[in-house]
């Protein structure tokens, strides 16, 4: 539900007694499949509670003013609808404005600029998606504002585009699609390669996700995110020179091993053996929940999680210590990190009665390896981006 308070504020902060249109974009976590989008494979996610809301009002010039409350200091940014090129000092407004800038690519026309207020409640580099919310929110929102009709797999793809040419960030498609097909209390299998999927009901009947988020900020630009991509893009060429296969995501684990030899890095081979893995991973967590077997499902959790320490290495010493305090808990069926990793977020499956418990043990074992608390949230698993003033105010 909106924060009751952003109407009024943003009434105070473009000077206006109109009521705004207000959009929300959800954050997303990822049960399963890290590192297998942009290697064609299979990921798994779900969109969350915590997100992104835009506030906005068309003007009657040219002239576009942003404003997010988690960034005050960075004041009001503005810029003309006519230049809505890359500017570093333009900061978190690159976001909104690289959407702007590939809707007007696209064919879509904006009649005059807008002011336009953003708040997230997804913490900042947390490894939540909070980047991909603000692209969505500000698609769902410009959609609204100028009575657009755009398709959604568009806007996701419009989303990943901006993230990737506009930003900078060799991302796959997974948190734009989660954000924007997001649907209430059920999970997304997504082939990354051909963009179907389907949903899959999460009944966790007595058991919650908790989102413990180690308190490590991440930035994807400037992390080994990029280089990762490159080594697995270096282990298909070199399989690609006696196979025909368009993606790591083609693989089974037997075609692998049998063939793995072909990658002549060991590093590299290494990297290749997680996308692969990892692929057939979340196929197989889609069978375990369509069976109700939530501990086969925690189990592929925490394999997952010793992967990516191990054969991806994206871990790290914080969330390899949340992830090894959260195995230890009663009433734990898995844990692993979520997210492009070098900090950010772990996940957890926890029975509902022993949460409190949970939370006070892990963050005791986190507080004394690393210094500082962890922060836990517990994840209800909502709906894609999508107007909701309408909703708020009847």
């Amino acid at each position: 539900m909106i924060k009751p308070d952003l109407i009024q504020i943003f009434k105070k902060t473009f000077d206006t007694i109109k009521i705004p249109r207000t959009f929300f974009a959800p954050g997303r976590i990822n049960l399963i499949g890290e590192h297998t989008d942009y290697n064609g494979g299979h990921v798994f996610p779900a969109s969350i509670s915590l997100g992104t809301y835009a506030l906005g009002l068309k003007r009657s010039d040219q002239k576009l003013r942003f404003y997010s409350m988690n960034f005050p200091q960075a004041g009001m940014i503005e810029c003309d609808l006519s230049n809505l090129d890359y500017n570093e000092t333009h900061n978190w407004a690159n976001y909104p404005k690289g959407m702007l800038l590939y809707l007007q690519k696209s064919g879509y026309e904006f009649s005059s600029g807008a002011d336009i207020l953003f708040y997230g409640d997804i913490p900042n580099s947390a490894g939540l998606s909070s980047s991909a919310s603000i692209e969505m929110a500000s698609g769902v929102l410009l959609e609204g504002l100028f009575d657009l009709k755009i398709d959604r797999v568009k806007m996701i793809q419009l989303g990943q585009k901006v993230e990737n040419e506009y930003i900078g960030v060799n991302s796959g498609i997974m948190d734009q699609f989660a954000i924007g097909m997001g649907k209430k209390d059920h999970a997304i299998l997504l082939n990354c390669q051909t963009l179907d999927y389907e949903y899959a009901p999460l009944a966790l009947k007595d058991h919650v996700i908790q989102i413990i988020n180690t308190n490590k900020q991440r930035t994807l630009a400037g992390s080994k995110y990029n280089e990762r991509r490159e080594q697995c893009d270096q282990a298909l060429i070199d399989l690609q020179t006696e196979l025909s296969i368009n993606s790591l995501g083609d693989f089974t684990k037997e075609e692998f091993d049998q063939y793995k030899h072909l990658i002549r890095d060991e590093t590299n081979q290494k990297r290749a053996k997680h996308a692969v893995y990892e692929n057939v991973r979340t196929l197989e967590a889609l069978d375990k929940l369509r069976e109700g077997d939530l501990k086969a499902f925690g189990k592929l959790m925490n394999e997952s999680h010793l992967s990516l320490q191990h054969d991806y290495e994206v871990t790290g010493t914080e969330l390899d210590t949340i992830v090894q305090a959260a195995w230890d808990q009663d009433g734990v069926l898995g844990a692993r990190m979520t997210g492009a990793g070098f900090g950010g977020c772990a996940i957890a499956i926890v029975e509902k009665d022993k949460v409190e418990n949970f939370k006070k043990n892990v963050n005791a074992i986190y507080h004394k390896a690393i210094g500082y608390d962890a922060t836990f949230y517990t994840a209800t698993i909502g709906d894609g981006a999508k107007e909701i003033t309408r909703e708020v105010l009847k």
